[in-house]
């Protein structure tokens, strides 16, 4: 093996290892930094951000229910005011601050696997450059980025209390459905879920305003 090839061996070993080795960190610091942020984060800032996605949230969940009925065809009105017991409910449940933006946590644990069924339902009933398909992924990774942000704030809020995990458990799909029967169900998923997303927006309104007013009674005070 001559120099340039020895040279050229060494220089390709040397990225190789220093790949692997900024993988194994990325990996070994992900986490950590992610919580990090969180404990940084502070709790008026975490909320307003919070607060604000669930608006914008709200508003894309309007169109893509309007988008998602637009593309099912004749009776997609009805579809809707099928009952459905599969479909987690939109209320919030919980007495205090804490146990409400919990419930919001829950209830974002417990729709996100219905959202993919829904997905991979109307990925196989809808063409590829589907409007349909574009707003639910769009949907489904901001909720993703909710229920982070969620977390962040009730460890800003609530640090001596742990997130509680569903009170009902893991939740339960619905077993294989036929044309029709998908098509009700995505309707009651994204009905659901946009009244949901209503719900949340009102109890972080109120919570704020709680935030805001203990702020200034310190203020006062000092």
């Amino acid at each position: 093996m001559n120099g340039h090839v020895k040279n050229m061996y060494f220089q390709l070993s040397i990225r190789t290892a220093t790949t692997l080795l900024s993988l194994l960190l990325v990996m070994a610091v992900g986490p950590s930094k992610t919580i990090t942020l969180c404990k940084n984060q502070q709790s008026g800032n975490s909320l307003q951000q919070t607060l604000k996605l669930t608006r914008l949230i709200y508003k894309e969940s309007v169109d893509l229910l309007r988008i998602y009925k637009i593309s099912q065809g004749d009776m997609s009105e009805l579809f809707c005011k099928i009952s459905n017991n599969d479909v987690p409910e939109p209320d919030i449940s919980g007495l205090d601050p804490s146990e409400r933006i919990a419930s919001i946590y829950t209830h974002l644990q417990a729709f996100d696997p219905h959202f993919k069924r829904v997905f991979e339902q109307q990925t196989d009933l809808q063409l590829p450059p589907s409007a349909l398909l574009k707003a639910l992924s769009i949907v489904s990774n901001r909720s993703s980025s909710l229920t982070s942000l969620i977390n962040c704030m009730y460890q800003s809020l609530f640090p001596n209390l742990p997130l509680p995990e569903p009170a009902w458990g893991p939740t339960s799909l619905p077993p294989s459905q036929n044309i029709f029967q998908q098509k009700v169900y995505g309707c009651i998923v994204l009905k659901r879920y946009k009244e949901f997303l209503s719900n949340a927006a009102k109890e972080l309104r109120i919570l704020k305003s709680q935030v805001c007013r203990k702020k200034t009674q310190m203020n006062v005070v000092l």
